[in-house]
This record gives structure tokens, C-alpha cells and sequence, in this order.
């Protein structure tokens, strides 16, 4: 572990983004150029005292989920990132088609939408980010683990998942998502979790079993859907979708037409955020 050149590296990238490039108000007036330490350990799910003994040569060997959580903090490309892991000990991640970092491109788009619900998803259906608005209108999804983080899995085997919907869009749901999780396999492959996710849908849900012999495939998100929120009921959205170029990762906006009734839900939504609503 490189201890001088872990902290330097730290330093320099927190001091080269301004607060607009993460998506913050600039705030009081600041002694000095980048973001604060307070704000990169926010950034990255972390306590401020762990971030700041990483930038003092302190404290101990950070792992690698921290790692990773410190490279989508600060907007590390994959080549930071790399260079993060090896400062800090660690082998770099493999690169591969499907990964957990982040595309730049993508969260500075995220960053900036503060208004509408928006979410980065990878092509097996994990959210890899998302917005204080989609928490609002869709849950925290940050506390999925294993299958469970797919949205595809989620479906055909979480009651609380099929809850978002109205109930007569069901099926179609269910043939979009199979769709999906087959073009996901189609374009990146049949590497070990999208085969799991497969097969253990497949010994699950006698529903998936008869959706997934239609052999449909489909990448398009819906261009508009019906969600149900738990205390303002159905709410009608439009949905643009802004893909990297290897069509990994996906940028999920929610918007709603003004002057339509989901349009007031949503202003609702951004000025009461996860507050308990009252009856």
C-alpha cells in the first residue's frame, strides 16, 4: 500500500471537481478550489474521520468495495480507478463488459437532474445509482444484495416488486422483463450471475418458465408506464433512456407531462422527498 501516493492522489482528484460536478450548490464561499472531505466521504457512504485518515496516511488498508465506493465518489474513469486499487494494495478489477463503476458520462448527467426521478441501471437490471427523487418514488434499492439486486429477479420473485405496478400491467411487465434479461445475455454474454439468474428463475417461477419459451428480446425501456406510489397511488411517467456505448449501463429518466396529474405527484415527490406522507 503506497500510503503518500494513496493520499496524494485523493487530494488532487477531490480538488480538481467543483461542487457543480457532483451534482452540489456551491455554497459559502470556499478557502480552497474542489470539494470539501466532508462532502467526498458523503459521496462514497462513508464517515468523513475514515476519508480524511486516508488523505493523512492514516488508518488502515481501505478494501475494496470502500475502493470502489471512493472511485464513483470522486468520478474516476476506469483508468483512476485502476490506479486507485493499486495505491491502496489491490489488484485492479477486471474489466469486462459489465461492471459496478459507474460510466463518468452517465453520473454527470445524474447529477444534475434534481428534478426528476432518474437512476443508472447496469443490462442485468442492478441499480447502480440513483437520485434522492428515485428513492422517493421507487424505494432504496442501495440494500439489495446477491440476485436479489436484479430488477429482472426481483420481478418473478418479490411480491413488493410486482406492488409498483397496477395490477393489470402485469403480464406485460413480465414479458418485458424476460425480454430484457435475454438481450442483456444476447449482447454481453452468458457470464456466471446472468446464467444464474436464469436458471434459478427458471427452478423458481413457473411463470418465468413459460415467458422465457416465447424467446422474445427486447433492449427498449417502456416509453410510458404506471408506477404506484405507496401513498400517492398511481402515478403516469415517461421514461427516456440514455445508453452507454457498449449499451451496458442505462440512464432511466422519469419525467411526466406538465398540467397531468402525474406531474403534480412528481412536484409533490421533490418538494417531500422520503417523508413519511400524511393521510
Amino acid at each position: 500500500m503506497d500510503r503518500p501516493g494513496l493520499a496524494d492522489f485523493l487530494r488532487r482528484r477531490r480538488e480538481a471537481l467543483a461542487p457543480s460536478d457532483v451534482g452540489l450548490p456551491p455554497g459559502a464561499r470556499r478557502r480552497t478550489s474542489g470539494l470539501r472531505r466532508e462532502e467526498v466521504a458523503s459521496l462514497s457512504g462513508m464517515s468523513s474521520d475514515y476519508y480524511a485518515r486516508m488523505e493523512q496516511q492514516r488508518g488502515p488498508q481501505p478494501s475494496e468495495q470502500m475502493l470502489a465506493a471512493i472511485a464513483r465518489g470522486l468520478r474516476l474513469t476506469l483508468d483512476e480507478r485502476d490506479h486507485l486499487f493499486r495505491l491502496a494494495g489491490h489488484t485492479a478489477p477486471r474489466r469486462s463488459r459489465r461492471t459496478e463503476h459507474v460510466s463518468p458520462a452517465l453520473l454527470r448527467v445524474l447529477d444534475r437532474l434534481d428534478d426528476s426521478p432518474a437512476m443508472v441501471l447496469s443490462d442485468l437490471g442492478d441499480t447502480l445509482a440513483e437520485n434522492r427523487l428515485a428513492v422517493a418514488l421507487l424505494g432504496d434499492h442501495s440494500a439489495f444484495t446477491g440476485l436479489d439486486r436484479s430488477a429482472f429477479y426481483r420481478w418473478f420473485t418479490d411480491p413488493a416488486e410486482r406492488a409498483r405496478y397496477p395490477e393489470r400491467d402485469h403480464a406485460r411487465q413480465s414479458s418485458i422483463q424476460a425480454a430484457g434479461l435475454r438481450a442483456a445475455i444476447s449482447v454481453g454474454g452468458g457470464e456466471s450471475r446472468a446464467t444464474e439468474i436464469v436458471t434459478r428463475l427458471r427452478a423458481e417461477s413457473p411463470e418465468f418458465r413459460e415467458v422465457w419459451e416465447r424467446h422474445e428480446v427486447r433492449t427498449r425501456f417502456d416509453d410510458h408506464k404506471t408506477l404506484i406510489h405507496p401513498e400517492l397511488g398511481e402515478i403516469e411517467v415517461d421514461c427516456q433512456a440514455l445508453f452507454t456505448e457498449n449499451q451496458a449501463q442505462t440512464l432511466l429518466v422519469l419525467t411526466a407531462s406538465p398540467g397531468t396529474e402525474g406531474y403534480e405527484k412528481l412536484q409533490l415527490l421533490s418538494v417531500l422527498g422520503t417523508q413519511q406522507f400524511s393521510a
